[in-house]
């Protein structure tokens, strides 16, 4: 199966603070035959490496993602998603493994745009935009590592 994955996921230095937060549970899952396909929305939307980190605040004008310095920041953030969504339509993906709590990949909570470290409900706006097509998007909580239990899948995909 094609997998869209966060690229800081598979190690690669695309986070906001230049580092990446690589999981082993989500690589393995090319050990057992499927293809993952990097995806970082930020940097791809045209956001440098590293930046100010930015968290979605809700305004009169929509959810909007906010730098800590106050700039906004949601013309990247919506290119990173329509880029998100062309590479699965030309990829043919399903399913999206995403950085939790990112504020363009964070599945079903976010931050809440305080920059407190206050999580609330909510989608980040890449990983919003992939549920619009049909792609089933999950966090990386939602995998489960090569081991005793088998070969790795991901949790409510078939």
């Amino acid at each position: 199966m094609d997998i869209l994955v966060s690229a800081c996921l598979l190690g690669h230095l695309c986070r906001y603070d230049g580092g990446s937060k690589r999981c082993e549970a989500v690589c393995s899952l090319a050990d057992v035959g499927h293809t993952l396909i990097p995806l970082c929305p930020e940097v791809e939307g045209g956001l440098t490496v590293p930046h100010a980190p930015c968290e979605l605040r809700k305004t009169p004008d929509g959810v909007r993602a906010i730098s800590i310095d106050g700039i906004d920041c949601t013309a990247q953030y919506e290119a990173g998603a329509r880029i998100a969504v062309e590479k699965a339509q030309l990829s043919g993906a399903r399913v999206a493994i995403l950085k939790s709590k990112s504020p363009s990949c964070g599945c079903e909570t976010v931050f809440d745009g305080t920059f407190s470290g206050t999580l609330r409900e909510g989608w980040g706006i890449a990983a919003d935009a992939l549920r619009d097509v049909g792609v089933r998007v999950v966090d990386e909580n939602h995998v489960t590592s090569l081991g005793e239990e088998g070969p790795a899948h991901i949790r409510g995909v078939q």
